[in-house]
């Protein structure tokens, strides 16, 4: 049976006894409202470890001004029943005061300089910050051997494997496929905003990212394949944040070599974001 906790000395105590043990653990973290694409998370963490954590835990600091924290869904309840499902052994539910025990304003914060400036960066100035801020106080908390995030969020991967090298965290930093539906469109929490309008719309996005690559396979200038993918969203009745090629280190190719194609754009009030990695 899954294991809940709300309080930080029984998690750290309960973690202590597999450790002593000589089990290994591994740590998902989330925001909540799962579905079956965080369940995968839990599935491949269990390939890395003997005994899973995922926290749950809507995070203040990584959302702007304009971005609305109080609206975002809350079921854990729901969410604790999927996790236990998907061979969860332990949830970690800690209270903003837990999290933030001075305050949301004056918590120490992070940066990862570089990686945190682009892309979601520039659009969503200071998300990155409250990304590392948390999931660093996490890997604390928790001190687990491995931890799995999803490749959907790309520049989030990279921002915390570069925390995690700079700052020398002794932990596993695996990433995981994105799931998606049949149709293409990535699973996302976000998918739910959409109207019964939008959704068959959405999964231009996919597309798009396909044609990207087809793009860049036949030779075509960057230029070229990321003004054809804005064009193409905007068609489909998207407002577009990017369409861009960028290395796997999210910098502008100067050479040929691996690619990454990274898209953000809001379908009415929905955000979505989604890459392809070739």
């Amino acid at each position: 049976m899954i294991q809940t906790f709300n309080e930080l000395g029984a998690l750290r105590a309960q973690i202590a006894r597999w450790k002593r043990e000589g089990l290994r653990v591994a740590l998902v973290p989330t925001m909540g409202n799962l579905h079956g694409g965080h369940h995968s998370l839990v599935a491949l963490a269990r390939q890395y470890a003997d005994k899973v954590v995922a926290s749950i835990f809507v995070n203040p600091t990584q959302f702007g001004p304009n971005e609305d924290f109080s609206r975002y869904p809350r079921t854990p309840d729901a969410d604790v029943a999927g996790l236990e499902q998907a061979g969860c052994d332990a949830v970690w539910l800690p209270s903003v005061e837990t999290m933030y025990p001075l305050g949301v304003e004056n918590t120490t914060q992070m940066h990862a300089p570089g990686v945190s400036d682009v892309l979601e960066g520039a659009h969503r100035p200071g998300h990155f910050d409250g990304v590392c801020t948390v999931v660093a106080r996490l890997f604390l908390q928790v001190q687990p051997d491995v931890a799995v995030f999803g490749r959907k969020d790309y520049q989030q991967l990279a921002v915390i494997r570069q925390m995690v090298a700079e700052l020398s965290f002794p932990i596993q930093i695996v990433g995981a496929e994105i799931v998606r539906d049949p149709d293409g469109l990535a699973k996302s929490s976000r998918n739910q905003y959409l109207s019964a309008e939008q959704r068959p719309l959405a999964t231009t996005i996919h597309r798009t990212l396909l044609g990207m690559r087809e793009g860049y396979v036949a030779g075509l200038p960057r230029e070229r394949i990321e003004a054809e993918a804005t064009a193409a969203l905007q068609a489909a009745g998207f407002q577009v944040d990017y369409a861009v090629l960028r290395t796997p280190e999210l910098a502008e190719p100067a050479f040929d070599g691996p690619r990454v194609a990274l898209i953000a754009a809001r379908l009415g009030t929905t955000r979505l974001i989604d890459n392809l990695e070739f």
